[in-house]
């Protein structure tokens, strides 16, 4: 019965496949550097974990406004400034840029540095900011 309706809407079950496969692309690509935290999982980390936020933008960017108490290292200066997160190795990391994608290079440079619980902010500084949240000049 299903192999019957599937020849008979060729085209129907095919155009499913491939907006199925374009939903779920961009999320696999995503997780590709490590977890991914929306803005609700990452205020639940601050507040019960201590949580800290890396602000990977450069310096134009997170001078025109960033999260309240944020780390700022930028993404180019991550690999020589690692070291200042040293202390925050028993805490969540999470990584944000203006939208997610260099915050995801983030992730996997921190995770090549041994750091286990890291975490891109979905949607970066952009959905924090939609979200209502606390920020800073």
């Amino acid at each position: 019965m299903f192999i019957q309706f599937v020849q008979d809407n060729l085209l129907l079950f095919a155009v499913a496949i491939v907006s199925g496969a374009m939903l779920i692309g961009p999320m696999l690509r995503r997780s590709g550097g490590g977890a991914a935290a929306n803005t609700l999982q990452a205020t639940q980390m601050i507040n019960r974990q201590d949580a800290v936020m890396i602000d990977v933008r450069e310096d134009a960017e997170y001078a025109k406004g960033h999260i309240v108490g944020s780390r700022h290292i930028p993404m180019s200066q991550l690999d020589s400034r690692v070291g200042e997160l040293q202390k925050f190795r028993s805490k969540p990391l999470i990584a944000y840029c203006e939208s997610g994608n260099r915050s995801s290079r983030a992730v996997s440079v921190l995770r090549k540095h041994g750091f286990e619980s890291v975490f891109n902010l979905t949607g970066g500084y952009a959905a924090w900011q939609q979200a209502g949240l606390p920020v800073e000049k």
